[in-house]
């Protein structure tokens, strides 16, 4: 089962660049100076893609643990 650890291990990582991605997107919309409407637009679309990553995470850390178990 080395190999669900391993593969849990890779896909946490993409979800922690997901979640990365949204921290930058952020910081980058509040440094623009944009509009109030604009903002919350963007941050709107921002937190969708921030709840996907978090799940991907969640889905790898939970594949690492089942691996651990099975090991």
């Amino acid at each position: 089962m080395e190999y669900l650890i391993w593969a849990g291990a890779a896909v946490s990582v993409v979800g922690l660049v997901g979640i990365l991605w949204c921290i930058i997107s952020v910081a980058q919309a509040k440094r623009a100076g944009l509009e109030d409407a604009a903002l919350r637009a963007r941050l709107q679309r921002v937190v969708v893609i921030n709840m996907a990553a978090l799940f991907v995470s969640v889905i790898g850390l939970m594949m690492v643990v089942v691996g651990i178990f099975l090991s």
